[in-house]
């Protein structure tokens, strides 16, 4: 199945480089370039990654924090059985605080 991209067909992509565009290879002269050596050598060495401290904090934070539950069932069961007991009362001013809060945060 062949895809019709702005009226590209597939007999009109050229899908070969020409010459002049590829890299000059070291096959003719049989040495190899500084960069391709270094290339070799870190490859053969395997890669380093040094992190900074901040990234190491991030990973640690995150690892604390894997250990909580998404989720305080204690606090959900607590708010379920108020509301169904009819006990469950909204403060008005703490619920338009936080209202304003957010909407400060969303739209500066």
């Amino acid at each position: 199945m062949s895809v019709d991209l702005n009226g590209i067909g597939q007999g009109q992509v050229n899908i070969q480089r020409p010459t002049a565009d590829k890299p000059a290879t070291s096959q003719n002269t049989g040495q190899t370039t500084p960069e391709q050596a270094n290339a070799k050598a870190q490859s053969a060495r395997g890669e380093n990654v040094n992190l900074s401290s901040q990234a190491k904090n991030l990973k640690q934070l995150e690892q604390k924090l894997g250990d909580y539950p998404e989720m305080d069932d204690e606090r959900i069961e607590e708010i379920r059985s108020a509301l169904a007991n009819g006990t469950y009362k909204v403060d008005a001013e703490k619920l338009a605080q936080k209202m304003l809060d957010m909407d400060k945060s969303i739209f500066g």
